[in-house]
């Protein structure tokens, strides 16, 4: 393993005064933010408030046009394109809402992708545990098509936790769920935080969902405009309303 790479593992996400432009729309403006290392953040603001811009330029998937924003103490826009793919690959972790799986391979073989096309070979008795911790051991040989919304959605995160990221990155990972199934996603996001202390960033627009987080992070105008500390499903919104 490169310098580059094993130094990802000592920090996590940092970010300062990160911007990002589109022509004239000021997406983000002088974003300056740390995450901590095990902590579970949620990111929230209305519509235009650069929820996506943030994710995106905090996780390597798009470069801010001026700051810096480093993973693991590594600036990763001083990586080349392919420098910054591998890390993306191998040091973070990502879900979606639209689960992005693989319909014509099975459970495992999903959640092991991201190390086949790293070419890494998998450390079975870690592949064992992530299994188990999502509840998916007697559905490793399913396809997609065979599985519900939140089980197709804890694959997603089986597969983000496989290569043991430094970060893993959550985007409205409950917004194509029931309410039920939505909760029981979110309890197993918890679960994954306080028993590996795995650091997680949650984008969302659900009060209920970013409860389970330790702080909020609330977004206006491309800028931070407060943090909500062991917050409450009622406070979220109280804020929220005040965006």
């Amino acid at each position: 393993m490169t310098t580059m790479l094993a130094e990802t593992s000592a920090q996590t996400v940092s970010m300062e005064a990160v911007t990002k432009t589109y022509g004239d729309v000021r997406a983000l403006d002088g974003i300056t933010w740390t995450f901590p290392r095990g902590g579970f953040t949620a990111v929230m603001g209305p519509s235009g408030s650069g929820k996506s811009t943030f994710l995106h330029c905090a996780s390597g998937l798009d470069r801010p046009s001026s700051g810096t924003v480093r993973i693991g103490g590594v600036d990763i826009g001083r990586l080349s394109e392919a420098k910054r793919t591998r890390l993306r690959r191998e040091r973070i972790g990502f879900v979606f809402q639209s689960f992005n799986l693989v319909p014509s391979m099975d459970v495992e073989q999903n959640i092991l992708l991201p190390l086949q096309l790293g070419g890494m070979k998998p450390d079975r008795a870690w592949l064992d545990e992530v299994v188990r911790r999502v509840g998916l051991a007697d559905r490793v040989r399913h396809r997609p098509a065979e599985l519900s919304g939140g089980q197709q959605q804890r694959v997603a995160l089986a597969r983000a936790l496989v290569t043991r990221p430094d970060v893993v990155f959550a985007d409205e990972p409950t917004g194509a769920l029931d309410p039920r199934t939505a909760r029981e996603v979110m309890a197993l996001l918890r679960e994954v935080v306080d028993m590996t202390g795995q650091t997680l960033v949650l984008v969302t627009h659900d009060p209920a969902a970013a409860a389970w987080a330790d702080s909020v992070l609330f977004l206006s105008r491309g800028r931070i405009v407060d943090e909500l500390a062991a917050p409450s499903p009622a406070a979220i919104a109280n804020r929220w309303e005040s965006l």
